[in-house]
């Protein structure tokens, strides 16, 4: 929201409504010293609340993240939901937070304003992943929750993030509803970071949910048990993982420091993030120290934890290779086997998983394959938790889902962890390691040398089964908003009817455009009627095509940070070198052809 007030007026409006010292300072120091410009940036725009909840940097101002815009967030939401939902007052809100910067004041602010409005308040009075806030939503059948983190975003940033009823994140209408319903009530009702600590209506339930928490993962663990000779290391990346993970370890039967090791450098919670550039496990080099320290001990495998630890990424020290880490959309297949190849349902055409759009055809070529039911949907778990919600509601069983940022999704709790991708991990090693699945006659795996060899044979396996997928997915930085929207707009108009009817282009890099689907404008050249499946949003930049049938891409502007966000994905019955050559070449193309960042602005990565 963007205001009309004169900048004197927005400051003077900020001094009135900001009860801490530090943040008052910071703008009283900017007008004293006029810089207009950077009062601008902080106080011109409300910080925007979307499905995403709440994320930006730490600094005063309106459209930043501060105990002001945190309190006026909390206050809208409680409007919200006892307006929304029966009994939401009784039924209360699940608070949570990690280790970043103003994490703990946030949370306690975010409970003073809803103690204020007579909900009973679930407390979790210590640092938790935040898998933990749904996974709390669901068995303490509380009427919202919020955790406050800024996931894997830079050192300066933090976030509110916020979960519905259901467990899952929120998604249209309540988005917009809490929206309006902020705007309504910006005016502080109450300022105090201690009432926490002496309200009766706040219960502090950690200790039951994580034994609730451990319990759902053992059962999911479903008895399988490390071997004396798997050895692991860990890294939750200066977050607040390794607690959970080494418990969830140990459900598994691996022992501290005789299986499981974890990067001294990395174990305890900083929010400075000070041995990684970026605190994002995706990111080239994230897991440099992780692998450096396993080569030290001989160890082939390392799994990682992005801070908040929702996400869950791999590395495999393969002989005769090296290192490979691997992606978002390798780790999800070979999950999807494991759990096709081992869930126990009468009727696999009532089994489904869910990827979304931007994530790997290859789970698409498994169930078409297979005969189990596949969804895809929009980016995001807000769609694909409320997705398996549905499912689950017309009789599905939905044990696994994932996107390719290195989300997954396990059975028992409706929204990414990292925590249990970690167990179901571990887990497919103890299967691979107990299987005949490579042919052989013993039992105990490939015959290889190592468990990394076992997950690269695997995946061959199955590429060879369903196509070889290859990726080529990166980044734009997009400095200004207007530069997105420009890009997007030349596109559209690459081709244009005379009567004014939508239309698309024809070709990119020499290869046809078989299928078309703008989910900004809402068209779709594969359906009868031309409206997609999927849901549109006018409000954010998303194209997907594909060319010659066999090569999907999509363009979308990120809702949380400055990128214009490309994927590529090209498949191959040959090789994986096929695929990837093939997806290289289009990428080029794309470059070239339509995001021409010489003349748009646009920065490559």
């Amino acid at each position: 929201m963007t205001s009309e007030k004169s900048i004197d007026d927005l400051v003077q409006e900020w001094l009135e409504l900001d009860q801490n010292p530090e943040t008052r300072s910071e703008i009283e120091a900017l007008a004293e010293a006029g810089n207009t410009k950077e009062l601008e940036l902080r106080l011109r725009n409300r910080i925007q609340f979307g499905t995403a909840g709440l994320r930006s940097k730490l600094q005063a101002g309106f459209s930043r993240m501060n105990d002001l815009t945190v309190l006026q967030a909390s206050q809208g939401l409680a409007a919200y939901v006892v307006k929304t939902l029966p009994d939401a007052l009784n039924r209360g809100i699940v608070i949570g937070h990690d280790h970043r910067h103003h994490s703990y004041d946030f949370a306690r602010l975010t409970a003073c304003a809803f103690i204020h409005k007579g909900f009973r308040v679930y407390y979790y009075d210590k640092l938790v992943h935040t898998p933990l806030v749904p996974f709390g939503v669901d068995v303490l059948s509380a009427a919202c929750g919020v955790m406050i983190t800024a996931s894997h975003n830079p050192a300066p940033d933090n976030g509110y993030k916020v979960y519905w009823s259901n467990g899952c994140q929120i998604i249209k209408p309540h988005d917009k509803g809490i929206s309006r319903s902020i705007d309504e009530n910006l005016t502080p009702w109450i300022w105090d970071k201690n009432l926490v600590d002496r309200s009766e209506l706040v219960i502090r339930p950690i200790e039951n949910v994580e034994e609730k928490y451990y319990r759902a993962l053992a059962r999911f663990a479903d008895g399988y048990k490390v071997s004396q000779s798997l050895r692991i290391m860990y890294t939750p990346m200066h977050g607040v993982g390794l607690p959970y993970m080494e418990k969830a370890a140990s459900i598994l039967g691996a022992k501290t420091d005789v299986n499981f090791f974890s990067v001294p450098e990395q174990i305890m919670p900083d929010p400075d993030f000070p041995s990684i550039k970026f605190p994002n496990p995706e990111e080239p080099g994230a897991l440099d120290l992780a692998m450096k320290r396993a080569d030290e001990r001989g160890i082939k495998i390392v799994l990682a934890s992005d801070p908040d630890a929702d996400r869950f990424s791999a590395a495999i020290n393969i002989t005769n290779k090296g290192w490979h880490q691997l992606s978002g959309d390798e780790i999800g297949i070979l999950f999807a086997y494991f759990i096709y190849h081992t869930t126990k349902v009468g009727d696999k055409s009532k089994l489904a998983m869910i990827n979304s759009t931007a994530s790997s055809q290859i789970l698409k070529a498994f169930a078409e394959k297979e005969g189990f039911h596949y969804e895809e949907t929009l980016t995001g778990f807000k769609w694909i938790g409320n997705k398996a919600i549905d499912l689950e509601k017309e009789g599905y069983r939905v044990p696994f889902a994932y996107e390719e940022a290195i989300g997954y999704m396990i059975e028992g709790i409706h929204d990414k962890d990292g925590i249990g991708a970690g167990v179901m991990f571990i887990k497919l090693l103890c299967w691979i390691d107990a299987q005949d699945i490579f042919g052989s006659s013993s039992g105990s795996g490939s015959g290889s040398a190592s468990p990394a060899d076992d997950i690269d044979a695997l995946l061959e396996i199955i590429y060879s089964k369903y196509g070889y997928f290859k990726n080529r997915n990166s980044y734009y930085i997009s400095p200004e908003p207007a530069i997105t929207a420009k890009v997007f707009k030349y596109i559209r108009n690459l081709k244009s009817n005379s009567d004014g009817s939508y239309t698309y282009p024809q070709e990119v890099g020499g290869r046809k455009i078989t299928r078309w689907r703008d989910l900004t404008v809402g068209y779709d050249s594969s359906t009868s009627d031309h409206i997609p499946l999927l849901p549109v949003s006018k409000s954010s930049e998303m194209i997907t095509f594909e060319l010659d049938n066999i090569v999907r891409v999509t363009l979308r502007g990120s809702g949380t940070e400055p990128k214009l966000k490309v994927y590529v994905e090209a498949r191959s019955d040959k090789s994986m070198d096929h695929a990837q050559s093939i997806a290289d070449k289009v990428w080029d193309a794309l470059d070239h052809e339509w995001l021409r960042p010489e003349e748009t602005g646009l920065l490559r990565t």
